[in-house]
């Protein structure tokens, strides 16, 4: 496969304008690539972050975006495509990012709680002003029983 790649809006470009000449499917481990042609150039399709070559997992998957760009004629090379080999990624990045999220739903879920609890509370309340003066006392005591004598 080519280490040259084209992104996806270069390529709808192209195919919209008409010029692109083929695309060839190639079949490999895993799943599928594809190779564009236009001009003298020949490119492999890249994913949309990485910028590595893309590979569709399924071929229908594929055909449905060829389709979808105006591409409806294309060959396909299925050599070296393996039905056997594993099509599962791994994403070690997945499980610490769901193990964040949880985290934080169990987190508002406990603060959405502990608010509606004090909401719900029928308790008498205190005056700011009270629980100032009791803080002060409490501030002036333990500072008396610091000072020398």
């Amino acid at each position: 496969m080519a280490t040259d790649t084209i992104d996806h809006i270069t390529f709808t470009k192209l195919a919209e304008a008409g010029a692109v000449r083929s695309a060839h499917i190639v079949g490999q481990p895993g799943g599928w690539g594809i190779l564009i042609k236009y001009g003298m150039t020949e490119r492999a399709l890249a994913a949309q972050r990485s910028q590595q070559v893309r590979i569709f997992r399924k071929f229908e998957t594929l055909v449905g975006y060829l389709k979808g760009v105006g591409i409806e004629r294309f060959d396909v090379d299925a050599v070296n495509w393996d039905a056997d080999s594993p099509t599962t990624r791994t994403r070690p990045d997945t499980s610490a990012a769901m193990k964040k999220a949880h985290e934080a739903a169990a987190y508002d879920k406990w603060l959405k709680a502990e608010v509606q609890e004090a909401i719900d509370d029928t308790s008498p309340t205190i005056p700011h002003d009270e629980v100032v003066r009791n803080v002060r006392a409490a501030i002036n005591e333990v500072r008396m029983k610091r000072a020398p004598a």
